[in-house]
């Protein structure tokens, strides 16, 4: 039998699973599908909570400073009325800063602190299914293996998913099924600052020095055009900075991409010796940017459960007991934003004011409460 740890997928939840097992001992390889390194990539808000497990996995000083700390919170109508606004760095007092920075160098810092082979690319999984005391898995390529673990961290559509759950659990975020995002110069935003309207949302965050990162989506369900044209014509009207940075995005198309924004809600995240984390067990609009951050929280208390000396074959149940109430927390919380921004928009307007602080105080309070401890960690 086999003692060593496979993570299929190289993405945030893969990477910082990699680093915090390695902290711990644990040795790993992981397994990513794609043939390189992806670049830069679009913007990524990660609250504290977020930045709190960073620090746990010795990254946070790196993802400090190559970021923009998010301090304020403002949401305008259509119009540019502000409704209401939130101090961010007051809220998050004693946890940490909250940070916005390219989901690409995230990766990065992740990556550059794990050994230098210790991700192997272009090596697709297709499937993980439990053999005896061990995993078998199938690539793409070449011929199966056996691993003594496997970890799911392959984001929505999991190859791995299938091994543990009987539903694929896949399903359209109930706030938009579709965005668009961007990076382009900043026209002038200097805090996270959203604007929403009757038939579309625009998010825009500085994400460095100079840029800002675009999300825009439908406001209350359904699904944004997938032409360009639609961005034209759903924020023509809206005030600047929105005009501004729409048409630097229209004015550079190949830099623009369109997406489906999906979510997983299963009963099951462990079988056997295979767990998922991060965006293959629990995948959620992003409406409270939760995404990245409960990856990293994730990681940190599976490699805590791996590294103790428990039952492999106990870990993923101890895993799930352990984290569901905070995920199905977050999921909540999106689920209560996304029927407040289906109201009409005048009666959204009317009452953002009074239910917009209470839904950001009502999501984010309980992750200021710290992970369950893991054991300490050991030099890598």
């Amino acid at each position: 039998m086999t003692e060593d740890v496979l993570v299929v997928g190289g993405g945030i939840a893969g990477l910082a699973q990699a680093r915090a097992l390695a902290l711990r001992g644990v040795p790993s390889t992981v397994v990513e599908r794609l043939p390189a390194p992806p670049e830069a990539g679009f913007g990524l808000n990660l609250p504290a909570n977020g930045v709190r497990a960073a620090a746990a996995l010795g990254v946070a000083d790196e993802v400090l400073k190559a970021g923009v700390p998010v301090r304020r919170r403002e949401y305008r109508s259509q119009s540019g009325r502000l409704l209401f606004a939130v101090d961010e760095a007051a809220f998050w007092d004693g946890v940490g800063p909250s940070v916005c920075l390219r989901r690409g160098t995230l990766l990065d810092i992740l990556r550059s602190a794990l050994a230098p082979d210790a991700v192997r690319w272009g090596r697709g999984v297709v499937r993980a299914e439990p053999a005896g005391q061990e995993v078998m898995v199938d690539l793409e390529t070449g011929p199966a293996q056996t691993h003594g673990y496997v970890i799911g961290a392959d984001g929505v559509h999991s190859a791995v998913r299938p091994a543990v759950a009987d539903d694929e659990g896949v399903r359209s975020s109930a706030m938009t099924a579709a965005s668009w995002r961007f990076v382009v110069p900043n026209p002038g935003v200097d805090c996270w600052t959203v604007w929403s309207g009757g038939i579309g949302t625009l998010l825009l965050i500085p994400v460095d020095d100079r840029h800002v990162y675009g999300y825009a989506s439908s406001t209350g369900g359904g699904a944004p055009g997938d032409d360009v044209d639609w961005l034209a014509a759903t924020f023509g009207a809206f005030p600047e900075p929105v005009r501004g940075a729409v048409e630097a995005a229209l004015a550079n198309r190949r830099q623009l991409a369109f997406a489906p924004v999906a979510e997983v809600r299963v009963d099951r995240w462990s079988r056997h010796r295979i767990t998922l984390i991060g965006d293959a067990a629990h995948a959620t609009g992003p409406v409270w940017a939760q995404g990245a951050a409960l990856a990293l929280e994730d990681a940190l208390v599976l490699a805590g459960l791996l590294s103790d000396g428990s039952d492999w074959a106990a870990v993923g149940a101890e895993f799930e007991r352990l984290r569901r109430a905070r995920v199905e927390h977050v999921q909540a919380a999106t689920d209560r934003m996304s029927r407040l921004a289906a109201l009409p928009v005048w009666l959204r307007d009317l009452v953002g004011p009074r239910l917009g602080p209470r839904a950001y105080r009502s999501a984010y309070g309980p992750l200021r409460t710290p992970i369950t401890p893991a054991p300490p960690a050991r030099s890598p």
